[in-house]
């Protein structure tokens, strides 16, 4: 059956009067239980393979008018510094960073304490970038 071209963007998000793209990343620390390694992958993850070159005709004042809204999931929400998620993203204006329990923990096969391993867990964050404005 073939797709429809009746096509309607979905609905404004919170703070996002129009959202042009989101964009998904998946971040991982094998060794040390750090969620801020994690969730910092995971976001440079979500943002590292796009160019928008186009931002300055598709967003009212361009770059800088550009807004983003950030949902990370870890294991460990509690222990995400967000200033450090914050810098991962050159430029924009956050309108919300929110960090809540998902992702997951599993065992990374072997315990390296050098590396700063209290366990054999390692913890995998995941990101979800909306870009609008």
């Amino acid at each position: 059956k073939p797709h429809s071209t009746n096509r309607q963007a979905g609905p404004a998000q919170d703070g996002l009067g129009r959202v042009l793209f989101v964009e998904c990343g998946f971040g991982a620390d094998q060794h040390g239980q750090d969620a801020t390694k994690a969730a910092v992958r995971a976001c440079r993850n979500a943002i590292e393979f796009n160019s928008i070159p186009s931002i300055g005709e598709l967003v009212p004042g361009g770059y800088d008018n550009m807004k983003l809204m950030i949902k990370i999931g870890t294991p460990a929400p509690e222990m995400v510094d967000m200033e450090q998620v914050a810098q991962v993203f050159p430029y924009g204006q956050l309108v919300r960073v929110e960090v809540v329990e998902g992702g997951l923990s599993a065992s990374s096969g072997i315990v390296l304490e050098g590396m700063g391993d209290t366990s054999d867990q390692m913890l995998i964050a995941v990101a979800h970038v909306s870009v609008g404005y």
